[in-house]
């Protein structure tokens, strides 16, 4: 999101208003069997509460009750032995008031049908559910709520699209030769509609998050979440969950009363975020620089967590297992990575993975250049921070792959960019846990980024899916869904033709797609497919040489299989010999077009077409 204006109005919030509402506890509840036996409560209140507490469960222990300044709140710390057994916990505050406070079991089925990691094997597709499909009409309105509009005639607003109706497509999803689902935040948005810039937007894409513990209702509640999550692993789908530490909605239950006035990155004024990410490594960094990036806020009506205040810390770090043991989702994205606190990043990453080994996590840090995006990343550089997260959203070669599609190939252009890019991955530890892409719900529509031309549409999609990493394709893209952010975001974030009652084409019907759309997603179904059985593809080495004369071949390989991968950036045909790639080829005779299953000579001269990567199984 753009940096926005300040309005004194919004930022005034972060003063106790002492609203009212009744008893709330988070997490709502635990899990006996935890590997970690510390648990903090936060207990708010609509009157202050009492300093004392008393707990009585066999194998729970009050370790202490912590009372901060606003009287509202406290913070019982426990401890849960390993022999706490699931039931309800008791607890008696001084005040007369008690809690009866569930401790449940842990699921038998996690790193086995749940919380099982996205890997290099996966293909991930990202949706935006509210502009998806719309499953239950029921819930495009909710009361309750702050913003009750519901219109698809207006691209600020939210359009009904939900989890079930996410659920209700997942054969689609399937059928493209998707393994993993990456929705938008599904968290509860209790947000009025908000000024950014001219126009007044809801909070539809899901990242004004106002309550940790609730998955909005108008996505279908936690139940739904609940059902959709076992429908995709019923049907061998994994599930990502969207998160966001740097930040909440500014009618987030925290802000609206404070525990206190530190639980904010506090200024005398508005200060927005400088978004330099250059400051982390940069020698010369000026002290207050760095602290603008870190606890600037990103916009007015996001207030900026303080994640070095251990109240803050554990509260993110308890949510974030919480959802996942609560949801058994597979695997993290973390929005606005780089502009949260390290040591908390660091923190959380180690709590996550102690709980739950199998969990992936991946972190948004949009940066420019290669030693940027891997300082973020466990990385094999000499920097001042060592961060421990397993892979990022890959920026530059993102950036490096529009290059090579787009451009014609000059010294540092074209796919010589794509060349001196991963030349640069032995800064990562392990490159292959990046997300790799060509777009998503922040960037412009891909099919409009290579001016709606086949060959070069076809060409970056191949690139995504034999390239190391793990590829994520954005909802549309297969069905040539296009445009730029021109004027604003909501040009990207278009409905799904069909996700709808009453649309007048439905896209998840092949019959119902153009000759051209069909052409797009069955190419990309062809090389997914593909993809699922290839070693070389999902766990390979790669080998890669200089490109010559607009020419880049790269190979990827396993002991029993290699893939030969010839991108030809030139408005022309290119025609070169196979010998400088002997030692690659080795005895292999004969190649296999993956996309069309053409046989070819490897003993004669290669002939490969504008604009094109032929993918080429040897055999």
């Amino acid at each position: 999101m753009a940096k926005r204006h300040f309005m004194l109005a919004i930022f005034l919030v972060v003063t106790f208003s002492g609203i009212t509402q009744e008893l709330k506890v988070y997490p709502t509840h635990w899990w006996a069997g935890m590997k970690n036996p510390k648990l903090q409560l936060m207990i708010h209140d609509e009157a202050p509460l009492s300093a004392s507490a008393t707990v009585n469960y066999p194998g729970v222990r009050l370790v202490k009750v912590t009372q901060p300044e606003n009287k509202n709140y406290v913070f019982a710390d426990l401890e849960i032995s390993p022999a706490a057994r699931p039931g309800k916990i008791t607890i008696k505050l001084s005040n007369g008031k008690t809690i009866r406070y569930e401790l449940k079991a842990r699921s038998k089925e996690n790193g086995r049908t749940r919380i099982q990691g996205v890997h290099s094997t996966d293909f991930i597709y990202l949706i935006m559910p509210d502009r998806f499909a719309n499953g239950d009409e029921s819930n495009d309105k909710i009361a309750e709520y702050r913003d009750t509009e519901s219109d698809r005639n207006n691209p600020f607003s939210r359009h009904g699209g939900d989890l079930k109706g996410v659920e209700n497509n997942l054969d689609y999803i399937k059928d493209l030769g998707v393994t993993s689902l990456w929705m938008t935040p599904v968290m509860e948005n209790n947000m009025p509609r908000m000024q950014e810039g001219s126009n007044m937007m809801s909070g539809y894409h899901g990242y004004w998050i106002t309550n940790h513990y609730e998955v909005d209702k108008r996505m279908g509640g936690n139940i739904a979440y609940h059902n959709l999550i076992k429908a995709a692993h019923n049907k061998g789908l994994k599930v990502i969950q969207d998160a966001v530490y740097n930040h909440v909605g500014s009618f987030h239950h925290t802000v609206l009363d404070l525990p206190m006035k530190d639980w904010l990155n506090q200024w005398p004024s508005y200060q927005g975020a400088n978004h330099r990410e250059e400051v982390f490594m940069d020698p010369y960094t000026a002290a207050n620089d760095k602290k603008v990036m870190i606890g600037g806020w990103f916009v007015p009506h996001l207030p900026d967590l303080n994640l070095a205040n251990p109240y803050v810390s554990t509260y993110v770090i308890q949510s974030s297992i919480w959802a996942t043991e609560e949801f058994g989702i597979d695997g993290w994205r973390v929005d606005t990575y780089k502009y949260c606190d390290e040591k908390f990043l660091n923190r959380i990453n180690s709590a996550l993975l102690k709980e739950f080994p199998a969990v992936t996590v991946f972190g948004e840090a949009w940066t420019q250049t290669t030693p940027s995006a891997a300082y973020f990343t466990e990385n094999n550089m000499q920097v001042p921070f060592k961060h421990n997260l397993q892979g990022v959203t890959d920026f530059p070669l993102n950036g490096a792959m529009y290059d090579a599609v787009n451009q014609n190939s000059d010294w540092t252009a074209g796919v010589n960019k794509l060349y001196m890019t991963l030349s640069l991955d032995g800064l990562y530890k392990n490159p292959m846990r990046n997300c790799i892409f060509m777009d998503n719900h922040d960037m412009n529509r891909y099919f409009s980024m290579v001016g709606e031309n086949m060959n070069r549409y076809k060409m970056g999609m191949a690139l995504l899916l034999t390239l190391r990493g793990i590829p994520q394709i954005y909802y549309g893209t297969e069905i040539l869904m296009k445009n730029f952010k021109n004027p604003t975001d909501a040009e990207v974030r278009k409905d799904f033709p069909g996700g709808w009652n009453g649309d007048a084409e439905n896209k998840f019907i092949a019959a119902n797609r153009t000759d051209t759309e069909n052409e797009a997603f069955n190419y990309i179904k062809k090389l997914a497919d593909f993809r699922k059985t290839s070693p070389a593809l999902t766990k390979g080495k790669t080998v890669h040489y200089i490109p010559q004369d607009g020419v880049y071949v790269y190979f990827r390989y396993t002991a029993g299989q290699t893939i030969m991968c010839i991108a030809n950036s030139n408005e022309r045909d290119a025609q070169f010999p196979l010998s400088r790639f002997a030692d690659q080829i080795k005895t292999a005779r004969k190649a296999t077009d993956i996309a069309t299953g053409t046989t070819f000579n490897l003993e004669a001269d290669m002939k490969i077409g504008p604009k094109y990567l032929l993918v080429l199984e040897l055999k």
